[in-house]
């Protein structure tokens, strides 16, 4: 592998919103830019603006008092260049495109930053030639090869404090409170969120429950004076019974999210008065949380220590408390779920919280 050093990168998000981005952006520019003098381009609406050459050259200035603002400066897309089923008239030629570009703007390597779309799009562009590097980022934490990804920790933050808020109205009326997360794949969220707000009941994708189990809970719990219950559900969550059919329900409408078909399930089944909230895109938003910040930090400077020593081709990592980097190959079109045997939902059971099974 040549260890020719890196002259000039371009750096682009891509995906859904997720605190943290613009302090990998900082993070990234300052080590590359004022450190190493690597010229920096900023690359507008994540591949969309590579395959439409919306760049320009960033400036130490561009770097300076973003590290707590959320959102992304760059702008971000959900534009996929090797999508097959694509209607628009580049359709095909994106990826070219994409090569194209890259090599008119003189670029060394193309930092990506995004969740696993953007990290399988970045190995397959690695395969046609490109120099490539990739930061994790969701609030989902479902990337393989990485325990956590930044955004995290600040979505955490909020479900928590969602939970904590819902808790005084629950007390106060003897409702059951339904907090939907997301997660469509893993449960990280739900978990996490709903172990540190005290959730009675967590409901995640990795674990279909089961609503007996679930009404059955919640009754023990009012015989025994507790007349309120928080009750978290990831939004990809499923029960037993949906889990295991091969065709989808058929339901008139539009489908219920998972928030509202377990609420339902919970009514009918303990006739207990319950209550849905969807907290949806809040959860993206805001400024990242110290962790997400340090996080998204150390892993900018990671990437760039790889690009200096000519490595590429890989995603920063976090493993084991450590900050290192995998293959960009190993975490490709991989999802990483919730294991039954992880440690949280151990606890979650010691301290009687239902999990559905």
């Amino acid at each position: 592998m040549s260890k020719a050093k890196t002259r000039s990168i371009g750096i682009l998000t891509a995906g859904g919103d997720c605190p943290g981005l613009n302090a990998a952006i900082r993070s990234i520019g300052k080590a590359a830019l004022g450190t190493h003098g690597i010229e920096v381009v900023g690359i507008s609406a994540g591949f969309y603006g590579l395959i439409t050459n919306q760049t320009r050259r960033l400036r130490e200035s561009d770097f300076s008092g973003i590290l707590t603002q959320g959102g992304t400066i760059l702008g971000s897309s959900r534009e996929k260049p090797f999508a097959e089923k694509d209607d628009d008239a580049l359709s095909g030629h994106k990826p070219e495109m994409i090569r194209e570009n890259y090599d008119k703007l003189h670029l060394d390597c193309l930092v990506c930053i995004g969740g696993n779309g953007t990290q399988t799009t970045a190995w397959r562009l690695s395969q046609m030639g490109l120099n490539v590097m990739g930061l994790p980022k969701t609030i989902d934490n479902d990337l393989a090869e990485t325990d956590f990804c930044f955004g995290f920790y600040s979505a955490v933050d909020v479900c928590t404090e969602a939970i904590d808020r819902l808790h005084t109205t629950a007390h106060s009326h003897n409702r059951i409170m339904v907090l939907e997360t997301m997660g469509h794949k893993a449960g990280w969220l739900a978990l996490y969120s709903g172990v540190a707000g005290g959730g009675d009941v967590i409901l995640i994708p990795e674990l279909p429950y089961s609503p007996e189990k679930i009404a059955e809970h919640l009754i023990d719990r009012a015989r025994k004076g507790k007349q309120f219950s928080i009750v978290v559900v990831a939004e990809g969550a499923k029960s037993v019974k949906e889990a295991g059919s091969k065709t989808k329900m058929k339901i008139k409408g539009s489908k219920p999210s998972a928030g509202y078909r377990v609420a339902a399930e919970i009514e009918k089944l303990t006739r207990m008065e319950t209550r849905v909230t969807v907290l949806g895109y809040l959860q993206r938003g805001g400024i990242p949380s110290p962790m997400d910040r340090a996080l998204a930090t150390a892993m900018g400077t990671e990437a760039v220590k790889l690009m200096i020593a000519g490595e590429y081709n890989r995603m920063a990592s976090m493993k084991a408390g450590e900050i290192t980097s995998v293959p960009l190959e190993a975490v490709a079109g991989k999802t990483r779920k919730v294991p039954a045997g992880h440690p949280l939902i151990e606890s979650a059971r010691m301290v009687g919280t239902c999990l559905g099974d």
